[in-house]
């Protein structure tokens, strides 16, 4: 039975440099009242889907973040800030980007309409604000949302039998949720963005291609792409 007072933080780590600064901002969070947190790292994972679902094994903490070794949670009230929005049972997975509806291609940052903000610091001296639309309201229910930041309620399985690599699971798992049945949504971060991601500027992966391929043979069906 899920501990419905606990936070999991899950980070598929294969850089301990990034990994012991992540792990540094996620202990200056405030924690909730009566509530726990853990830090799962999971070192050596043969794919995103398959760490993620290892470290979803090793807990029991009803709320699990996913995310990427290189982004750093600025928002101290995070953990708050995700519970308000869980009460809403039906919201199944919190992003802080991603679109509206998912084009024929897959790519969340082809959306017409992308919603959410996080600030990149791609290099010492290159930091760029990403702000896209912001939700009207609390938060914007979108159809896919970028895999730097996810944080869901429910222990819905990773696809690791589809992706066997690091493209493409975050969107796969976004499906997955409205699978079940679940909402994904965005937070408006209109006074202030919730992560900083630290990636460093490099081409797209050529095996791209080939989960994107796997991504639109599988979930083709469930795209109403914006035009």
């Amino acid at each position: 039975m899920a501990n419905s007072n606990a936070f999991a933080f899950i980070v598929c780590v294969n850089n301990r440099e990034l990994f012991d600064e992540c792990e540094l901002y996620i202990r200056s969070l405030i924690v909730p009242e009566n509530f726990k947190t853990e830090i799962i790292p999971i070192f050596d994972a043969r794919s995103m889907c398959e760490g993620y679902n290892r470290g979803m094994g090793q807990t029991d903490a009803k709320y699990k973040i996913y995310l990427h070794q290189d982004t750093l949670i600025v928002n101290k009230n995070i953990m708050s800030d995700l519970l308000k929005l869980f009460s809403d049972s039906s919201v199944g997975l919190v992003g802080v980007i991603g679109c509206k509806n998912l084009p024929v291609s897959g790519v969340w940052w082809d959306g017409l309409r992308t919603y959410g903000r996080v600030l990149h610091a791609c290099e010492p001296e290159s930091v760029v604000d990403s702000v896209c639309r912001q939700p009207v309201g609390e938060y914007e229910e979108v159809e896919a949302c970028d895999g730097l930041f996810l944080a869901s309620q429910y222990s819905i399985p990773w696809r690791e039998d589809l992706f066997t690599g690091f493209h493409l699971y975050d969107t796969s798992y976004c499906l997955e949720t409205k699978k079940a049945g679940l909402k994904t949504v965005i937070p408006n971060q209109t006074d202030a963005f919730w992560c900083i991601h630290c990636p460093k500027e490099k081409p797209l992966d050529p095996i791209y291609k080939k989960y994107q391929r796997v991504f639109i043979n599988e979930y083709s069906n469930m795209l109403s792409p914006e035009v």
